[in-house]
């Protein structure tokens, strides 16, 4: 039977409070993109969550947070990882930090350290209190594929696997988290970008970002999730260009499809190229990134065409998530 698609309603979110205490999976909204939660205290439960999504074991899970006494339940949190919590949570900031033993090792691939935020969706935060319990939740979507920002999106992925979908719309940002270790306040890493960007973290932090210094494998997990050479990938082809024009997409196949950044002033007679933004807005073109990567591949384009978004700011965001979903098969 397919999942259930719930309204937030008060009935509905103390039915799923329920399922969530017992051990179930719930998809939950947040303002990055979908989740697929779990008790983050119950292993059993966890483990459920890799099975549904056919993830990896390697491939740790970012824990959710109502408060900062919850944080203080799983994680060992330092005076940078507060600075950066009063300044940015709730909303769309991961923080990796050492993590105490109530957290079980299935959670954190076996690592010392945990990924955690408090998300800012206030569904999920209601659903958060109400349960009373710090929820495990990755991108509610087969591993690997492009994450999912309506609850519609959920149920094509994950339907049959899961029961339950809470819908909370479409999310506000369309791009998962960034991830910051910050274990050595003086050294932060940046491990994923986001729409909270490297620069608005130094400034609060007084110190640089470093890059993360290796991929993850199997044998040397990385800390927090999202980090693999492929991820977010349509099961089309996906090829990146510096720039897509006109000359580009008149000489190739008909059966290719284009992603501009900024709608082009050529594109309007074709059917088979489209935008991410209309005006060349960073945060409306996150938004619609992983939407408009969803529909192409329900189309029958042999191989899909992208362009990234200006550098700065988000735009980092947008075009790791587009190197990763064009990374080798």
């Amino acid at each position: 039977m397919p999942a259930r698609i719930h309204r937030g309603t008060p009935e509905n979110l103390r039915r799923l409070a329920r399922v969530l205490r017992r051990g179930g999976l719930v998809a939950v909204p947040t303002e990055t993109v979908y989740g697929l939660a779990g008790n983050a205290l119950d292993a059993r439960a966890c483990r459920r969550i890799f099975r549904a999504k056919r993830r990896p074991a390697h491939d740790p899970l970012i824990v959710h947070v109502a408060d900062l006494r919850t944080l203080d339940l799983v994680a060992r949190p330092n005076d940078a990882a507060l600075r950066l919590a009063r300044r940015f949570w709730p909303g769309p900031l991961t923080l990796v930090l050492p993590r105490t033993s109530a957290v079980p090792a299935v959670v954190t691939a076996g690592l010392p350290s945990v990924a955690v935020r408090m998300p800012a969706h206030p569904l999920l935060r209601r659903l958060l209190r109400i349960c009373g319990l710090p929820l495990a939740a990755p991108s509610a979507n087969p591993f690997g594929y492009v994450s999912p920002t309506t609850a519609g999106h959920v149920r094509e992925g994950l339907g049959r696997a899961i029961g339950h979908i809470l819908d909370g719309g479409p999310c506000r940002h369309g791009l998962e988290s960034t991830i910051v270790d910050v274990r050595d306040p003086a050294r932060p890493v940046l491990l994923r970008p986001g729409v909270i960007t490297a620069a608005q973290i130094s400034r609060v932090l007084g110190v640089r970002l470093r890059p993360a210094a290796r991929r993850p494998t199997a044998r040397a997990p990385a800390p927090a999730p999202g980090l693999l050479d492929r991820h977010y990938s349509p099961r089309c082809r996906l090829v990146t260009h510096r720039r897509i024009t006109a000359a580009m997409v008149a000489r190739a196949p008909g059966d290719e499809a284009w992603i501009c950044f900024r709608r082009p002033d050529w594109a309007a007679p074709r059917g088979n190229v489209c935008w991410l933004s209309a005006t060349g807005s960073v945060r409306e073109a996150g938004r619609r990134l992983f939407a408009v990567l969803r529909r192409l591949d329900r189309g029958a384009w042999r191989k899909i065409h992208a362009e990234p978004a200006p550098a700065a700011g988000p735009g980092a965001a947008i075009n790791d998530r587009l190197r990763r979903a064009a990374g080798r098969r």
